[in-house]
């Protein structure tokens, strides 16, 4: 076999491939502009890895500590063959590789999008061999040598962005230098890793699954985000003198995940969408907005947006009542809502949450039936919802007598149960049909055409029922439950589903790729929640990030502004308690409403930016904007401090002879200054918290 390069260019991403003459594949570039040739020299060739792969019973190559580097057969793989062929959606690069020891082929998949620089990749692995083999770790994208370019070392010039997580402290973003988490480059090669992983079945427990990394100098920026809805992991390490970048699913080190083929069976890893945006960090989130509207579910609500009410926020906190709600239901119609969801404890006359499962109807709660307050929203124009946790039942629900442990979660033969409830098997068909004669009931027997789909638990490592290792029992739940969601959505495509986990504990797109509405975070306190919602459309888009306004009965009129000024960029999801605001607050809240109808259509077509970087919960001032093409709007808290102005530079976005006034509220004190020289505008705000919504034209 000759030596040769494999080179391509497509929609702005550059990728060279090396092919040597003993077959080894390495992937040298894949960046915003040609590989530099020289920069590479030509005993590195062979550190520039495009596949790990890990097998039971086989050697490590090289010091490698904890990393996932230096794997076998990976390291022992060549080169078969590859296509380079266009599909619907766009170029596709297949390169396949084979390991003569085991029989173990693997096959790295690059899918372009037309008119998108982001692409996704995965790794097929199947087992040509005649003994069974056993996978420990699977890439589905390696790289090394981003950032290889310039004179600058990486300690300087590169800057990592992580978005971390909680529960009621979703979307902290926080950037870093390398050396700041600890990974200095001292040396050419080493055992220390940067990793971020998460095990179990909230996604974003701790961060979310995807990440960018600025190159400061050479200004470009690498982005990926891993779209799986379960245990993943990526890391950095170093190699041949340049850092490397690991990223995929669930792995036998960090998740409990181990997977046996049998002669003939194949193995798919988790896709990771990946993409190089010249510039950084806005840049990266504008191409992700992009190529998340393109992979997501065509409905008509992401088109629509319409407001929801919800009645549990800081309103009627799981206790839904018919004579509760009757007032509720009037002032959300008055107010313009176009949803309103009956929330959690609809199905139990007291305390509901172990006994969640069997979804009926509490008889204490609605006498007249819960029919008769869904046909009541529906007959103020707006359309019904409710609350439901389909993946779990409750250690105490009536549901359970009908049940067996083959409906559940299994680790050392108990039901696996967390804070009361136990994790429902989506493998297991008698699940499936539970789960489809609930969702039938409700949108063909009740009438309901919004359901708020919430998940309050976090099942661990897996199952160990009919699979390999626990890891490997939750990833085949985690496919088995988003097959069940695409088959839903295919039987009713005007029904919309949110998705809810304690929050935006599961804000990945291999969810958001199907449902179109996500909440946000559960966050109690309207101040707080201004970073998570400015924040929100780096990790989602903005028309899928729902975000709790709730003005409260004790609240003044800035409350409720802030309060609306949080969700009108986004989706607004209504609450609190409307109908006993006095007449000023809630004509607030209509007028924020009624402004939020005639900005949607643009929010469904904007990209985010943030004038003054990244939003902190710790500053003083936090701002988002949305841009669609000439208008823009700004969204900015004072949330506290001394300074009464603000200045949000903007230079370099075109705004010269803009238009600009505060859009939000329309009689509200506030004053804005634009510098026309400087390109800059003062903002001016009462003593925090106080928010507005500025529109620019």
């Amino acid at each position: 076999m000759k030596q040769q390069l494999l080179s391509l260019e497509e929609q702005g991403i550059f990728m060279t491939f090396h092919i040597a003459q003993s077959g080894d594949v390495t992937l040298l570039h894949f960046g915003a502009a040609p590989l530099q040739e020289e920069l590479i020299t030509e005993q590195d060739v062979v550190g520039y890895r495009m596949l790990e792969l890990q097998l039971t019973g086989e050697d490590r190559a090289e010091y490698h500590g904890r990393t996932h580097r230096a794997s076998y057969p990976g390291l022992r793989m060549k080169y078969r063959s590859h296509t380079d062929r266009r599909n619907a959606q766009g170029r596709k690069l297949v390169i396949s590789l084979f390991d003569e020891v085991t029989g173990v082929t693997a096959e790295q998949h690059y899918q372009f999008y037309d008119g998108l620089r982001t692409l996704r990749t995965w790794t097929v692995v199947h087992n040509e061999g005649q003994q069974s083999v056993a996978l420990e770790y699977l890439s589905s994208f390696a790289l090394t040598g981003f950032g290889k370019e310039g004179k600058l070392d990486r300690n300087e010039k590169l800057r990592l962005y992580i978005a971390h997580s909680g529960w009621q402290s979703e979307l902290q973003w926080r950037s870093y230098r390398l050396p700041e988490l600890g990974l200095t480059h001292l040396i050419d090669r080493g055992s220390k890793r940067l990793a971020f992983s998460n095990t179990g079945s909230w996604s974003c427990a701790e961060t979310v699954p995807m990440a960018v990394l600025e190159d400061e100098e050479n200004k470009q920026a690498l982005y990926w985000q891993i779209e799986h809805n379960g245990s993943w992991h990526w890391e950095f390490t170093d190699q041949v003198d340049q850092l490397t970048l690991l990223a995929g699913g669930p792995n036998e080190h960090d998740n409990h995940w181990w997977e046996q083929l049998e002669p003939g069976e194949t193995f798919t890893s988790v896709p990771v969408a990946v993409g190089v945006a010249a510039g950084g960090f806005e840049q990266s989130i504008a191409e992700l907005t992009r190529y998340r509207r393109m992979i997501r579910r065509a409905n008509e609500d992401n088109e629509q947006l319409r407001i929801i009410f919800n009645d549990y926020m800081n309103c009627l906190w799981g206790s839904p009542t018919t004579d509760k709600l009757l007032p509720l239901i009037d002032a959300a119609a008055e107010a313009g809502c176009e949803y309103f969801c009956i929330d959690a404890g609809w199905y139990a006359a007291g305390e509901w949450w172990d006994g969640v499962g069997e979804w009926l109807p509490s008889s204490e709660r609605f006498p007249e039936g819960i029919k008769f307050v869904l046909d009541y929203i529906r007959s103020k124009q707006m359309i019904p919802g409710l609350w439901l946790e389909i993946e779990v039942m409750g250690i105490n629900s009536p549901k359970l007598a009908e049940t067996n442990d083959s409906w559940f979660f299994m680790r050392h033969g108990q039901r696996v149960k967390d804070r009361s409830r136990y994790q429902l098997d989506f493998r297991n068909p008698e699940v499936i049909a539970h789960a489809d004669s609930v969702i039938a009931r409700l949108v063909e027997e009740y009438g309901v055409g919004y359901i708020k789909m919430d998940y309050n638990i976090n099942a661990g490592i897996g199952t160990e029922t009919a699979a390999d290792s626990p890891g490997a029992g939750l990833l085949e739940h985690n496919r088995a439950y988003l097959s069940w969601l695409d088959k839903t959505f295919a039987k009713y495509p005007e029904l919309v589903i949110e998705n809810c986990s304690s929050g935006g504990m599961r804000m990945d797109y291999a969810m958001l790729s199907r449902y179109s509405i996500q909440s946000t975070s559960d966050q109690e306190n309207y101040v707080h929640y201004a970073a998570i919602a400015a924040g929100a459309p780096a990790v989602l888009t903005p028309e899928q990030a729902a975000v709790w306004s709730y003005p409260l009965r004790e609240g003044d009129d800035e409350e409720v502004i802030f309060n609306m000024v949080n969700a009108l960029l986004l989706r607004v999801h209504q609450s609190g308690h409307l109908a006993e605001l006095s007449k000023s607050r809630f004509a607030l809240v209509k007028e924020a409403l009624d402004y939020y109808k005639q900005i949607r259509p643009y929010i469904k077509e904007a990209l985010p930016f943030w004038p003054l970087g990244l939003p902190n919960d710790q500053s003083e001032w936090i701002c988002l904007g949305l841009r669609h093409e000439e208008r823009s709007f700004i969204a900015v808290w004072r949330v506290k401090g001394e300074a009464e102005q603000l200045v949000l530079p903007l230079a370099g976005r075109g705004y010269k002879a803009s238009t600009m006034r505060i859009a939000y509220p329309a009689q509200a004190a506030g004053e804005l200054t634009w510098n026309a020289e400087r390109e800059e505008l003062v903002v001016g705000l009462p003593q925090g918290p106080t928010a507005r919504l500025i529109e620019i034209l």
